[in-house]
């Protein structure tokens, strides 16, 4: 792979102590690629998976290796042997925000503009995974079908591309995981969205000191906080002290200086249709709170407009939990390191996916939003298969590019999407609860018939 070439692939699994100390069938480093590999293909076999990738590799050694086609058990121990440390550093060490100086939509206000949210994952319905993860309660006094992972990422809006996560049990919650998460995806220059859930007094003071701007959506109910007014400034806009007055800690600091954004949305449509699903743009007042001061520098009507560009990371989750892994499809393994495993070769798949189209974009002069991610999914999985295709480097052409990178540009860029349109959908769903109760994994234990069953005939008068 161009994004993860094997000396760092090396390196990290060297760092993380899961070199393996004898010549083994499945190395650690096949086995990062596997892990990888299994975000590619979630929903082939292990055997499967495994087969797309050895050719490459073999031919990344000049066909000095081979790697034959192990069983499915030898391929489930040698993922237990590398763990999910090396895939969690891997994509730490790589993982970064991809637009360039000169990318459009990646700038606002002269800040790299990123969104913090998270997600769930099902997993596998096994004692250790429910245990450890937990499960979503739902009706009737049941809980969810399978236990869920909850993720935290840090995404940049414009590309799409998660440069940070953080994963945890489905009963941490997002603002509990972000006051992981921000310190370390943070730098000076960005401006980070989140949306109303997420503030709390020292979760911002948190995410402010590490020099990155703040542009969050705020409560405006009796819980949400409330400022006290300084300055009124010429855009509408206001300036307030921030600080706490409910805990003794928040009370004795110094208040922090937010500017209050507050504005209702034009939705832009001549005729309301019916049964609109709840749609509160017309009638609702939004506040934001942005550590962005100035009235020059960031108007209130960008700042606004920026904020809604924060469900770009929705859709970056939707790449990667419908288009990637399969709607619906629940993660395969069976024990919590695993799971781990997984999930973060699940990001990895999604960055190096997300790196190749934003390098495809700046080749040919594009936004990276006209470039399709399903396109590029389908592409990829078609050029992995293919022989010598796996390994980073490759044949080059005439002109000194290489070959299989260049066939990779020109079926991108020939279905790129249209250019985005105005568009909007209303919050509702299409789901009716079922009347059965939740399966579990008792039942699959059912007790089976011992003989073959025959009609028992009832006499009814």
């Amino acid at each position: 792979m161009r994004v993860y070439p094997p000396d760092l692939v090396d390196e990290v699994i060297e760092a993380a102590g899961r070199t393996q100390r004898r010549h083994r069938a499945l190395p650690a480093r096949v086995m990062a690629y596997f892990a990888i590999g299994i975000g590619l293909y979630s929903e082939g076999s292990y055997e499967d998976v495994l087969a797309q990738l050895t050719d490459g590799l073999s031919w990344a050694s000049g066909w000095a290796e081979e790697y034959p086609l192990p069983s499915k058990s030898a391929i489930f121990q040698a993922r237990q042997r590398l763990g999910s440390q090396p895939l969690a550093d891997l994509f730490a060490r790589v993982a970064k925000p991809l637009g360039g100086p000169d990318t459009p939509g990646v700038w606002v206000a002269g800040r790299r503009l990123v969104a913090v949210d998270g997600t769930c994952l099902d997993v596998a319905d096994s004692v250790v995974n429910d245990e450890h993860f937990g499960r979503a309660g739902v009706n009737k006094g049941e809980k969810a079908a399978f236990p869920m992972a909850r993720v935290l990422a840090a995404a940049e809006c414009d590309t799409h591309a998660i440069f940070a996560a953080k994963v945890g049990a489905y009963g941490e919650s997002e603002a509990a995981l972000a006051k992981a998460l921000l310190p370390k995806a943070l730098e000076p220059g960005m401006l980070l969205t989140a949306d109303r859930g997420f503030f709390s007094y020292a979760l911002w003071r948190s995410a402010a000191a590490t020099g990155a701007d703040l542009l969050w959506r705020i409560r405006t109910d009796k819980t949400g906080p409330k400022p006290e007014h300084f300055q009124d400034l010429p855009d509408g806009t206001w300036l307030g002290h921030l600080r706490g007055k409910t805990h003794t800690p928040e009370r004795n600091t110094e208040p922090m200086l937010v500017r209050v954004i507050d504005y209702t949305l034009d939705n832009g449509r001549d005729v309301e249709s019916e049964g609109d699903g709840g749609d509160e743009s017309a009638t609702t007042t939004y506040r934001l709170f942005t550590t962005l001061l100035d009235p020059v520098q960031a108007p209130a009507v960008d700042l606004a407009s920026a904020y809604a560009q924060r469900w770009e990371i929705e859709s970056a989750f939707d790449e990667l939990k419908t288009h990637q892994r399969g709607p619906r499809v629940v993660l395969r393994s069976k024990s919590p390191d695993l799971v781990l495993q997984e999930i973060w070769g699940h990001l990895c798949c999604h960055y190096a996916i997300r790196s190749l189209m934003v390098q495809a974009a700046e080749h040919a002069g594009h936004d990276p939003d006209r470039v399709s991610f399903t396109a590029a999914l389908r592409i990829v999985r078609q050029t992995v298969s293919q022989q010598g295709a796996f390994p980073p480097q490759h044949p080059t052409d005439r002109s000194g590019t290489p070959s299989l990178w260049r066939t990779f540009l020109t079926r991108l860029l020939a279905r790129l999407n249209p250019v985005r349109r105005r568009r909007s959908a209303p919050r509702v769903v299409k789901r009716k609860y079922t009347k059965w109760h939740v399966k579990r994994a008792a039942h699959g234990t059912w007790p089976q018939p011992g003989h073959n069953p025959a009609p028992l005939i009832v006499r009814t008068n």
